[in-house]
């Protein structure tokens, strides 16, 4: 698996509405399962209401087809009313990466 691209987006919840972005964000698994493109995705929280999304993505074809896709354009329907403020999204460049069978190899 040759990953270079990623995309960081990091989320704030308004507090009384972090549960529900915690199960916005686990039902977005089953979204990019169909996205052939997207390699890796990551929801995960930090805090009470802080919460992100990692992807990562072999060409940048693909990192773009994602960014146009269902995830962005969900979290922008429905963040008006889940986020405390608008994402902070960035992308990024992998540099390196570990993998599993990365182990298996040694």
């Amino acid at each position: 698996m040759d990953l270079k691209f990623g995309v960081l987006a990091l989320l704030e919840a308004k507090p009384e509405k972090a549960a529900e972005l915690k199960e916005f964000l686990i039902g977005g698994k089953a979204v990019v399962d169909g996205e052939p493109g997207t390699r890796t995705w990551y929801a995960f929280q930090l805090d009470d209401t802080h919460f992100g999304i990692f992807d990562s993505f072999a060409d940048e074809d693909a990192r773009r087809a994602h960014l146009g896709g269902e995830i962005p354009r969900a979290l922008g329907e429905v963040g008006p009313a889940l986020l405390a403020k608008d994402p902070e999204l960035s992308t990024v460049d992998l540099l390196a990466v570990k993998h599993e069978q990365d182990d298996a190899r040694s």
